[in-house]
């Protein structure tokens, strides 16, 4: 009988070994793993500030846009992997969490013009992305997964909505793969475009409970008020609570219906963790045209415009 016992014994240590080898390991949250955001040094009002110190803008531009922790966009790079790994590394020796975004689908801004590019197609935008979170490796980092993406389906067919999202799908998908510590949010568009019912569908079939939650306000101006309140109705529909954040760079005053370069704006309050969301992040680099178009109709896309950053700063 004592042959029995050991056998038992030897049985529940078996059992319990096992146990614990597979118990999943639960990253940490990437903002207790650093000390605040990254402020990039690099951004475009910084290096302008920089480039034009006898500017008498340059001293306001470089106090109250150059240096906030503004996102980094990241389109089409020949070494993705390598832009994006020197980037985080820099915030990583600081002990900064770096806030970035992937900004590179085929087609992209496919019905707003003003930012058109994108990867060739399907296959070169999967290499992209797989590069993208392999630069990121294990550090930690926040990127925000294609703005516009789930909002610009007006003038795509089914076929190209489809191609769209299993793209973003296969996206989150190479996040949680090679970049464990990083909090993905799929754009959740803004409080005047998309209905936050259909939004909720498209965040889903983008694979949205693969990732940390979804953005809103991204590059537009609605009030932080308004923004939380789309967020909520989306995760009503979605039928649980996605964490969330909200761009605040340019919401100081509100929308007045416009999203090019309108006047009046004003920038919100500065990045965060909390404020009704998990983060408030400012996302569009304040002062960077929205296109050729409103206050700014000779400025291209992605461009800083020192008057338009003077005009946000003023409000006027």
């Amino acid at each position: 009988m004592a042959w029995l016992r050991r056998r038992a014994t030897l049985l529940i240590l078996l059992l319990g070994l096992l146990a614990v080898s597979v118990t999943p390991v639960v990253a940490a949250s990437p903002i207790d793993q650093t000390d605040g955001f990254y402020v990039n040094p690099n951004s475009s009002p910084a290096t302008w500030a920089r480039n034009n110190s006898g500017d008498e803008r340059a001293t306001r531009i470089q106090s109250e846009i150059g240096s906030q922790p503004i996102a980094r966009w990241f389109g089409d790079s020949s070494d993705i992997g390598g832009a994006v790994a020197d980037y985080v590394g820099k915030a990583n020796s600081h002990d900064k969490l770096p806030v970035l975004v992937a900004y590179n689908l085929p087609g992209r801004d496919a019905c707003g013009g003003h930012s058109g590019g994108g990867a060739g197609s399907v296959g070169a935008y999967r290499e992209w992305i797989a590069s993208f979170a392999a630069g990121i490796g294990n550090r930690p980092a926040v990127v925000v997964l294609e703005p516009d993406a789930l909002g610009d389906f007006s003038c795509m067919d089914d076929t190209a909505i489809q191609e769209r999202l299993d793209m973003l799908r296969y996206a989150t998908e190479k996040f949680v793969e090679k970049s464990p510590n990083t909090w993905v949010y799929l754009d959740g568009g803004n409080a005047g475009w998309v209905a936050p019912e259909t939004m909720a569908d498209r965040l889903d079939a983008a694979g949205v409970r693969g990732t940390r939650g979804f953005a809103v306000n991204v590059s537009n101006y609605y009030t932080t008020d308004s923004s939380v309140n789309y967020a909520n109705s989306i995760n009503t529909a979605l039928g649980y609570s996605a964490q969330f954040v909200v761009d605040t760079s340019r919401n100081g005053n509100g929308s007045n219906g416009e999203w090019c370069n309108p006047g009046g704006r004003k920038l919100g309050v500065p990045p965060q963790v909390g404020g009704e969301a998990e983060m408030l992040l400012w996302v569009k680099t304040p002062g960077n045209s929205d296109g050729e178009c409103g206050i700014a109709p000779d400025t291209p896309a992605g461009q800083f415009d020192p008057d338009l950053a003077i005009r946000l700063i003023d409000g006027t």
